[in-house]
């Protein structure tokens, strides 16, 4: 069972039991404990989707367009410099194989343009509560992978490989005529991304720890349910 659903069905079963059996504390526990994870399962959902009169919710979708950019400025920089590219014509290589390339790159940048869109966001302060960008550190490696596996994925594309091979091929063709080409086709798909597409593929690396953050948010409720009734 998803552990954001677990732990707020735990809160409400105290509810009851505190409720039914007449037991103050418990229930004290189990509704500051459901306040808690309920409240950041709905900030985690709101991350990802637009929610009817909340402000700031859907922040990814609305955000989307930066980390196009962030992309964009990583392939760019990382892939396709003026420098690499006048590499590659030096090489006259018949194929081009960017996966050496592309398990060599440092996307560490990439992660953080996303910890820093999430940090300037009205999620920030939720996320500062539970330390900050340090409590979604663990997600670094899997972004990483996700990363490197999707941009493998399009460096394979036979349109993608015809294009900067046949333009390698030509050796008149001056980097900086290469450098526009290769620009310009990396703009093309990325242009092709939608609000949803980067929320997909953002949700599909980060709900799984962010998940967390309702199990800690139920914890720390119930400690404060729990002192509260004492007091």
């Amino acid at each position: 069972m998803n552990k954001s659903v677990l732990t707020n069905l735990t809160a409400t079963i105290l509810v009851l039991v505190g409720y039914f059996f007449d037991q103050a504390i418990v229930l004290s526990i189990g509704l500051f404990a459901l306040s808690g994870a309920f409240t950041n399962l709905l900030a985690v959902h709101m991350l990802f989707e637009k929610v009817p009169f909340l402000y700031g919710s859907g922040v990814i979708q609305v955000k989307f367009a930066k980390f196009k950019s962030a992309i964009r400025e990583l392939v760019i920089t990382e892939f396709f410099s003026k420098e690499k590219i006048e590499q590659l014509l030096a090489t006259k290589q018949p194929e081009l194989d960017l996966k050496p390339v592309i398990e060599e790159v440092d996307l560490n940048p990439a992660f953080d343009s996303l910890l820093e869109v999430i940090e300037q966001s009205q999620f920030g302060a939720m996320l500062a509560m539970f330390g900050g960008t340090e409590a979604v550190e663990p997600m670094r490696e899997s972004f990483i992978t996700k990363m490197k596996s999707a941009l493998s994925t399009m460096s394979e594309t036979q349109e993608f490989k015809q294009l900067v091979n046949d333009k390698l091929m030509q050796k008149a063709m001056s980097s900086d005529k290469l450098y526009d080409t290769v620009l310009g086709l990396v703009d093309d798909r990325l242009n092709e991304l939608t609000p949803a597409m980067v929320k997909d593929i953002i949700q599909t690396m980060i709900r799984e720890h962010l998940g967390w953050l309702v199990v800690w948010g139920g914890v720390f409720g119930g400690i404060f349910g729990l002192i509260a009734a004492i007091i």
